[in-house]
């Protein structure tokens, strides 16, 4: 779930950012800096792109955050879907993200707060892009063919946690949740590009508005573990499962490219680090290494579809990756109980700083991908 909290855990990840130079225009309109790419210069209430217009292709999207709240960068494509996004920029920092456009004319997008809301800029692309690797081509073919099972998973199982929750069968339900997130927490990236399904399913009580409706998942865990009557629950079920039926209806027409992919991994690491290592997803269930596990087995299963185009382009970062994603997933294993793992408010300081390290060493490598895929 998208958060507008920056934490202790993330911000040591994103100051190691180093800070962008400010975004200036040449005389056409196009973006000075190197390699082509495009600054942008966030503020509260700003988004100054330095180009309107770019050539079809891989196009690198360089963002300083000279606001005083975290910021996101999103790239919406002319339907209005998210064509990719970085999260978490802190006030003072900046990030790198590339991105494959087609042509069209797309909305270049920084939401302080992270609100999913903010100002924007138009960006118009042009002609027809090099031809695109076969091996990328394939690897995008069999990310949407997992997804599509992820949501199918998902799906499945919110229906039987959902049918426990009408029943009443409160230690049924418990056994349930975490199991039925599963499948969200792997491809929530693309999830997430449809917007509104995103806050009705998975919305926290900590991110709610004056007036919001709360429902999804994070509304029935509270009533599960901290009132632990089920009473009323039964539509704030059947709503949850209408909402994923409304996404497997939506997911195949996700966009989807090797960069989104790649950019989509790097997300799901920053979900880790703003939410599942502070403890703060399942602030009442504690199911938070679930959530975990399946983010981080989400970013490892795009990276391996990925991995042939890495490995020739730059060996030096598939060997890195390799080693920290075992890093991780060994870290990872010492929590495993049963089918599960162990409630988070057992997990001690030094064990949460040890797996928030393991994150951060995995995150920087791998905010790398994006701009690898597209050489």
């Amino acid at each position: 779930m998208r958060h507008v909290h920056v934490l202790a855990a993330a911000s040591a990840a994103l100051v190691s950012l180093a800070a962008l130079s400010a975004c200036g225009k040449d005389d056409k309109g196009g973006a000075k800096g190197g390699a082509g790419a495009i600054e942008v210069t966030a503020t509260d209430s700003s988004c100054d792109v330095a180009a309107k217009s770019a050539a079809a292709g891989a196009v690198t999207f360089k963002v300083t955050n000279k606001g005083s709240q975290v910021n996101e960068l999103e790239i919406l494509a002319p339907d209005g879907k998210i064509v990719s996004e970085r999260e978490n920029i802190g006030p003072g920092t900046g990030a790198e993200v590339t991105v494959q456009l087609s042509a069209g004319t797309y909305k270049v997008m920084c939401s302080a707060g992270m609100t999913g809301k903010g100002p924007t800029q138009a960006l118009t692309v042009t002609g027809q892009g090099k031809a695109a690797d076969p091996r990328l081509d394939q690897a995008v073919a069999a990310y949407r063919t997992y997804v599509a099972e992820q949501v199918d998973d998902t799906l499945s199982k919110a229906t039987e946690f959902a049918a426990a929750v009408k029943k009443g069968d409160v230690e049924k339900a418990k056994a349930l949740y975490a199991p039925s997130r599963v499948g969200w927490e792997r491809i929530e990236p693309v999830a997430e590009s449809f917007g509104d399904i995103d806050p009705k399913v998975d919305l926290r009580e900590a991110d709610l508005k004056s007036g919001e409706k709360w429902t999804g998942w994070h509304q029935i865990e509270k009533a599960l573990w901290k009132t632990g009557s089920l009473s009323g629950e039964g539509p704030f079920a059947d709503q949850l499962v209408k909402d994923l039926q409304t996404l497997k209806a939506k997911v195949g027409t996700a966009s989807i490219t090797a960069t989104s992919m790649a950019n989509g991994a790097k997300e799901l690491l920053d979900e880790v680090a703003t939410g599942k290592v502070t403890g703060e997803e399942e602030t009442f269930s504690h199911t938070d290494l679930v959530d975990f596990k399946a983010n981080v087995d989400g970013a490892q299963k795009v990276y391996e579809l990925l991995k042939p185009v890495v490995q020739e382009k730059d060996a030096e970062l598939a060997s890195t990756l390799d080693t920290e994603f075992a890093k991780v997933q060994k870290l990872l294993a010492k929590f495993q109980k049963g089918d599960g793992y162990v409630s988070y408010d057992t997990v001690g300081a030094k064990d949460r700083k040890d797996l928030s390290d393991e994150v951060n060493a995995l995150g920087e490598p791998l905010s790398k991908l994006a701009g690898v895929v597209a050489k």
